[in-house]
Formats: structure tokens, C-alpha cells, sequence
């Protein structure tokens, strides 16, 4: 049974975002996803691990580098992360940078994208930048201005009207 199409708003044929406002709303993720990644750590440090091997043991692992290479602390992260970026681009298309500068990923159609398209967009967006970015440079020489997580995911970002927020 297919699952119906949810349609984002404002509605309409968007041209494709420019470099420049990708990056800076990706710049802007990137130190929200910083935060995330120090809450997550301190959550999963000063709570579980300290239920678990008590505060002096935990003060002596992390003293002597136990704590860092934690592939469960690793596995977190991960999901963390890939959990911030779905919700956003599932629900409305954008996350809180893209709103800023007015951006927002979409299917062709002006649908959401689904989960399934959210984590292959994660995944190859996370390969683009394991080789320098190449993946995201990519939209410079791309006739429709697409990233290899564009055109893996099958999905595209947009610049949408100024007035777009405002209702």
C-alpha cells in the first residue's frame, strides 16, 4: 500500500538554490549539529556511563583515553545526527538553516521526500564530504545545480520566494 504524497508549502516551480545560500545554510547546521553532538556526548557520558561504571571509574577512563574511540558513542552520533536531518526534511523540507536562508528540498513534484530518500541524501552527503567535498561541488557543473546527494536521492533543493515565510 503506497502512502500518499504529502505536498510542501508554499507550492509552486521554484528554481533550483545557488551555492552560496546551500552553504551557508549548511554552515548553519553545522554548528547546530556541533551542539547536538556535545548534548548527545554529555547525556551519554554523564548518564549512562556514569550509572554504569560509577564517577571515579569514569574520571580514571576518561584520564587514561578509554572514552575516546566509543563506537556505541559513535552509533549515537550517527543516528542523532541522521535523525535532526530527517525530521526536518521530511516534515516541512527544511532544517533550521534552510529556513534562514530560504531554502528547502523537495521532490520534482513539490512533495516531501520520504525517509528512504532522507537517509540515501545522509549517506551520500556524508561521502561528498569524505572526499573534499567534491560531492557538493559537483551543483557548480550540473546543469540543474544538483549535488550527488540531489541526484541519488532523487529529490532537489529550491530557492523559494522572499515572501514565502510570511502569512
Amino acid at each position: 500500500m503506497a502512502t500518499a504524497k504529502r505536498m510542501l508549502q508554499p507550492s509552486g516551480a521554484f528554481p533550483a538554490a545557488g551555492f552560496g545560500r546551500r552553504m551557508a545554510a549548511l554552515f548553519y547546521d553545522f554548528l547546530l549539529c556541533v551542539a547536538l553532538v556535545m548534548v548527545v556526548t554529555l547525556l551519554y557520558q554523564q548518564g549512562v556511563l556514569r550509572l554504569i561504571h560509577g564517577g571515579d571509574q569514569l574520571k580514571l577512563l576518561a584520564e587514561s583515553g578509554g572514552l575516546d574511540n566509543d563506537p556505541l558513542l559513535a552509533t549515537l552520533l550517527l543516528f542523532s545526527l541522521f535523525g535532526f536531518f530527517a525530521k526536518f526534511w521530511t516534515w516541512n523540507g527544511q532544517t533550521l538553516g534552510m529556513q534562514v536562508w530560504g531554502i528547502r528540498v523537495q521532490n520534482a513534484d513539490g512533495s516531501a521526500i520520504d525517509l528512504w530518500q532522507a537517509l540515501l541524501r545522509f549517506i551520500v552527503a556524508i561521502g561528498s564530504w569524505l572526499i573534499f567535498g567534491l560531492g557538493f561541488i559537483w551543483m557548480l557543473w550540473d546543469k540543474q545545480s544538483r549535488t550527488w546527494h540531489d541526484i541519488y536521492s532523487e529529490s532537489r533543493v529550491v530557492q523559494l520566494p522572499k515572501n514565502a515565510h510570511k502569512k
